[in-house]
């Protein structure tokens, strides 16, 4: 009977990935950051919550090349727990068909969790649709947790008053010294535009950031953001510490 009543009471998590796109800054086929997903995932599953994954338009989803544990470029091969989930057949399974936000119904979940990568930079910034997603969470008092490059959809994200979710909030996300970084890494311009740029141009909003690419997360109100790819767990933490288990 107890198992039952946990069954029933358990919190639920949708986790939204973007679907893969093409760069026109570089021309590399784009999707998610893997690390954004896996480790979130991992945090909220250890906690006994379910979850879902989705994306805007549903359907398979990619994970970025450098994020792969896998890539021969070994940037990430350390990532071991986005490893172990590309590698398990029952989670790789959960990114072959994800379902599209069209079909989501927002009343099923206590938070929504939004994974960045470099696809958001250009399918997440002017959907409307993903936008209004995120505004009915927050507006319905629940947890809005949003990751590095995902966080471009608060740069246009507006509640029923017209005013910008991040009017009056203190949020981070992927900072100008870390696009410059690896732009430097890989020998030119990645990204269309600069997120804390962007933030900074915003009156009414506390746009901070932590050191580079260490694990950096703010909570303000129901809105959680986390500066990069090593914030996910960070970010997580305090989506479990603010739902309880």
């Amino acid at each position: 009977m107890s198992a039952k009543i946990d069954k029933l009471n358990q919190k639920k998590i949708l986790i939204i990935a973007a679907n893969p796109a093409v760069s026109e800054q570089t021309g590399w086929r784009i999707g998610f950051w893997a690390a954004e997903l896996t480790h979130p995932y991992y945090e909220f599953t250890e906690h006994g919550y379910a979850v879902d994954i989705a994306s805007p338009h549903g359907g398979k989803l990619e994970v970025d090349g450098f994020s792969d544990p896998r890539h021969e470029s070994g940037y990430s091969a350390d990532d071991l727990i986005s490893l172990g989930f590309l590698n398990s057949p029952k989670h790789a399974a959960l990114l072959e068909n994800t379902v599209s936000i069209a079909n989501v119904r927002m009343q099923e979940y206590d938070a929504l969790f939004l994974a960045g990568g470099q696809s958001p930079m250009y399918t997440f910034r002017d959907n409307e649709a993903l936008h209004q997603l995120v505004v009915d969470f927050y507006e319905a008092g629940k947890i809005v947790s949003i990751v590095c490059h995902a966080t471009c959809v608060l740069l246009k994200a507006k509640l029923r008053d017209d005013s910008l979710l991040v009017d009056g909030k203190t949020w981070t996300g992927f900072s100008d010294a870390e696009e410059q970084y690896a732009d430097q890494f890989v020998g030119q311009r990645i990204q269309p535009f600069w997120i804390e740029t962007e933030a900074r141009k915003i009156q009414n909003t506390n746009f901070i950031v932590g050191g580079s690419f260490k694990a950096f997360a703010i909570r303000d109100g129901n809105l959680i953001t986390g500066q990069q790819q090593f914030s996910g767990a960070a970010s997580a933490h305090l989506v479990i510490e603010a739902l309880g288990v």
